[in-house]
């Protein structure tokens, strides 16, 4: 600290307190909408702010030793409590935060004690123009993956991983603020200083950028399976297509002979006859009509296209759908969902037909619209040793295909899910809404 009136320090924690507030805002996702957050942040500040003040009046000497500290853990609790990331991508954001701390606290004090006698004018300026450069070159060159890359570290690194990241930053910030190493500004010490920011600073870029890239590769086999689901139901198009064309040939070119088989009823006068013929002609032609069964034209097709394939595999179908002709969501998101579901129950089926030729597999497929909830249950036949990882089951119980699929449309939506294995049956559940962009602006309004 450089000394000053109360009210040159009241401006000094504002400052510091603001910046850090901003800094972790950029990094982390707040669990309450934006008017809230300002709210709670602006109360916890203003409180903060005036013990601060007072413990500086109180006993200067030790309030300049420990404030910076002893703020930065107020703050690091309260952001606890604001932030919904998981606990341990908390704590290395604040960590990743507390090197920005060091950076413009420290750079603010060593440009004014070295070029500046001491000038806490300097001071506050150096220190606002430094929060200002670093929230710019965070929201430049990270832009939004820089909160994305919580939920990348998240879903990718072990809890170790991230230990030993938060050690890093703690180890070597540590190291530049302790008040008993070298108080004198030596050319040894200064480099020392901007060495050790340079390293972990680079070291944190290192991490980011190899997090971000595993992040990224994930999303790409995610669309791929995408891709790959959607060739998969382009395909049982065609086939049925193709049943409707080779169909079509053979009721043309039987036509002749029905029509020959009518003119001659009808020149004998057998009218009884004739009226029989018709009515099994009729059923004939019914049975090549694709059966309806839901007002849905995508879904339709998608489940008419899968029950097909279950049904040539001697398996068991139950559908239960109730869904209208509109949706208020993107169809190829609930196909996403449908048919990765659809086509898992029919791949653990055959699995079960593999090990046990004689036993009968089922799926129970329902689907309702209630309000502005799509609720969706699965059960299907499976193996009694298929085991649930994290609450998900693994991909050679599913063929590898599409469970993170499902998780990620179904989160999009805010949708609640579950997977169980019930003795050999398999069940799923999802109830998620339709409309997640007025949930947003909702929540973001209160």
């Amino acid at each position: 600290m450089l000394g000053g009136s109360v009210y040159i320090a009241f401006i000094r924690f504002a400052i510091s307190l603001a910046g850090t507030i901003l800094l972790f805002s950029q990094l982390a996702k707040s669990r309450f909408g934006r008017k809230k957050t300002i709210v709670c942040y602006s109360c916890f500040s203003l409180v903060l702010i005036l013990l601060a003040c007072i413990w500086y009046v109180v006993d200067w000497e030790s309030c300049t030793r420990m404030v910076a500290f002893s703020m930065y853990v107020c703050f690091a609790v309260f952001a606890i409590f604001m932030s919904r990331d998981s606990i341990y991508v908390i704590f290395y954001k604040l960590a990743l935060v507390f090197y920005f701390i060091a950076v413009f606290l420290v750079g603010a004090l060593e440009v004014s004690i070295l070029f500046f006698n001491r000038n806490v004018w300097v001071d506050i300026i150096v220190r606002i123009l430094l929060i200002g450069l670093i929230a710019f070159l965070l929201n430049k060159f990270v832009g939004k993956s820089v909160k994305s890359f919580g939920d990348y570290v998240e879903s990718e690194a072990d809890k170790f991983s991230v230990v030993v990241m938060i050690l890093c930053i703690l180890l070597g910030i540590g190291y530049i603020l302790n008040p008993h190493l070298n108080k004198e500004m030596t050319p040894q010490r200064i480099y020392q200083i901007l060495m050790n920011f340079f390293l972990t600073g680079t070291l944190q870029l290192l991490v980011f950028r190899f997090y971000l890239h595993v992040g990224r590769e994930k999303e790409f086999e995610r669309e791929n399976q995408l891709i790959q689901m959607n060739y998969r139901l382009l395909e049982r198009q065609i086939e049925i297509l193709e049943e409707s064309v080779e169909s079509g040939r053979r009721l043309r070119h039987d036509i002749r002979h029905h029509n020959a088989v009518l003119a001659e009823c009808a020149r004998r006068g057998q009218t009884e006859e004739l009226l029989q013929y018709l009515q099994e002609y009729d059923r004939e032609t019914d049975q090549g009509i694709p059966k309806v069964i839901c007002a849905n034209a995508v879904v339709n097709n998608m489940l008419s296209a899968y029950t097909r394939k279950a049904e040539r595999e001697q398996i068991k179908v139950t559908l239960d759908v109730e869904l209208g002709k509109n949706l208020e969501m993107p169809g190829i998101d609930l196909v996403a969902i449908l048919a990765n579901a659809y086509e898992n129950a029919i791949y653990a089926c055959m699995e079960v037909k593999r090990y046990a030729k004689e036993q009968e597999c089922f799926i129970n497929l329902m689907l309702k619209k209630r309000k502005n909830k799509l609720i969706i249950s699965c059960s299907n036949t499976c193996r009694k040793e298929m085991v649930l990882k994290d609450g998900k089951p693994k991909s050679e119980f599913t063929g590898g295909v599409g469970v993170s699929s499902i998780i990620r449309t179904a989160e999009k939506y805010g949708g609640e899910y579950d997977f169980k294995n019930d003795n050999g049956v398999f069940v799923f559940r999802l109830i998620m809404n339709m409309n997640p962009e007025n949930k947003q602006l909702a929540a973001e309004e209160q």
